[in-house]
């Protein structure tokens, strides 16, 4: 069983871009049905809030020992300033820059004996000047980094990827993406993508085998000019499908009680310990350990260096 090494890692430079979030709970109890609607009345008796999207990839970055630079957008907001402050405490060096053009992210949820009852998404996407800021940053960031994560949640804060892969790729860095939506051309040239099942059935259809899983897979790779793809599949583990081969590594036997933020988990992980110069499998079971204790907790969370000894 892969153990993770503080020391290493405590090394490793990761620079996270991507869709930055506030992930917003309410907690309560419901013990009835509303006068005004058949939905159930909750009595909100607790708040929490925490780093979504690719702040909480930062954030599970940092709480690997490694150093954490966070590049997105926010809102000039009372959302934005509260996830300012959360990436602080967690420990990550925030480099956001402020939109005042459009409101921060925010994924609100409303919790009942232990249920989801409800998510409610503010959002828009970000403004172009914006964008541009953004983009003149990274390209003074990228060369301080080891790894370069950019995490994609379609909320826009990625729309020049393709241009970021190219001034990392430029520079010799290693870039790990985690996809989203049905075109995985803007991606190409990355080092690693990390779909999971649904993600990869958008982009290359329903298989209907295992060895037809890894053709197509394979096929993918070759053509956007992947050094690997890694695919998560839940209960079934993960896939990792190099030049060499493919290797799969099975789920770890634990009770999932929320997925929310496991994919964040995963790749800060498989990020950490590539910068610390882990060989791609190694890598990956360690990652898949990451992804098993997180789904044994409430809501987006990370997992520290210390769990994984």
């Amino acid at each position: 069983m892969e153990k993770a090494n503080r020391e290493q890692f405590s090394k490793a430079r990761l620079l996270v871009v991507g869709d930055v979030m506030l992930d917003r709970y309410w907690f309560g109890d419901t013990n009835r049905i509303s006068p005004e609607a058949p939905v159930p009345v909750v009595q909100v008796g607790k708040i929490d809030e925490r780093l979504g999207g690719a702040a909480n990839v930062a954030r599970n970055v940092a709480a690997l020992d490694a150093q954490a630079t966070i590049l997105g957008i926010v809102g000039n907001d009372e959302s934005g300033k509260r996830v300012a402050e959360l990436l602080k405490a967690g420990g990550v060096d925030s480099q956001l820059e402020v939109d005042a053009d459009v409101p921060t992210i925010v994924k609100l949820r409303v919790i009942a004996r232990q249920q989801q009852l409800i998510r409610l998404d503010f959002e828009e996407a970000p403004s172009a000047k914006a964008l541009a800021h953004k983009l003149e940053r990274f390209e003074k960031l990228v060369g301080d980094a080891d790894v370069v994560i950019l995490s994609d949640y379609g909320k826009g804060a990625l729309g020049q990827v393709a241009h970021m892969i190219e001034q990392a790729r430029a520079q010799n860095k290693m870039i790990l993406v985690d996809p989203k939506g049905e075109d995985y051309e803007k991606y190409r040239g990355a080092t690693v993508l990390t779909p999971n099942r649904s993600e990869l059935r958008q982009v290359v259809g329903q298989w209907t085998s295992e060895e037809d899983l890894t053709q197509k897979a394979q096929d993918l790779r070759k053509s956007l000019d992947l050094q690997a793809l890694l695919l998560t599949r839940s209960e079934d583990g993960m896939s990792l499908y190099t030049e060499s081969g493919v290797s799969h590594v099975k789920a770890q036997a634990r009770e999932v009680f929320d997925v929310s933020g496991a994919g964040d988990t995963v790749i800060a992980t498989l990020a950490v310990a590539l910068a610390a110069k882990w060989p791609l499998e190694k890598a990956m079971a360690l990652a898949n350990r990451a992804g098993g204790i997180v789904v044994g907790k409430l809501g987006t969370a990370t997992v520290t260096s210390e769990e994984l000894q």
